[in-house]
């Protein structure tokens, strides 16, 4: 009998040590969030300030009118003039003679898609009309001139 109960509070004794030992050291199994979210929502913000300056590549100083904005579903195929009279498609610069057959290629088919031009304040007038007339006379009746808003001062 002395032996099993000497077995017997050996066994409870280990139990113990044994508890006492592993159970503050564990791995913990959980994973942080907190610093994900906080960088999140610093990411979030971020791109909530910049989006905004991010609309076209081609820095042009537009003439104001007293316009409203147009409210529109789909990205519109942008040209721009800048006042050198350099001629942009989106971002990408190309010649006069290139304009309709590079619009033609990313209209296909659809001539009723909108065409916004985009001339700077001191670009030539000319130059301009040059392209819409080009514009116009390939077919393209979804055409429009891109304004700011005019800022009344009184």
């Amino acid at each position: 009998m002395a032996m099993s109960a000497g077995s017997s509070a050996y066994a409870a004794g280990s139990r113990r040590r044994g508890r006492r030992r592993g159970g503050g050291r564990q791995p913990m199994s959980e994973i942080n969030v907190t610093p994900l979210v906080d960088v999140m929502l610093v990411l979030l913000i971020i791109f909530m300030v910049a989006a905004p300056l991010m609309t076209v590549g081609v820095p042009i100083d537009l003439p104001e009118t007293q316009a409203k904005a147009l409210n529109s579903d789909t990205q519109p195929i942008t040209i721009s003039v800048n006042k050198a009279g350099e001629i942009f498609l989106q971002d990408t610069k190309i010649p006069l003679d290139g304009v309709v057959p590079k619009l033609k290629a990313i209209a296909g088919t659809g001539y009723d898609q909108r065409i916004y031009v985009r001339g700077d304040t001191n670009a030539g007038y000319g130059v301009v009309m040059k392209v819409m007339a080009r514009i116009s006379a390939a077919g393209f009746s979804n055409l429009g001139l891109v304004t700011s808003q005019e800022k009344n001062d009184g």
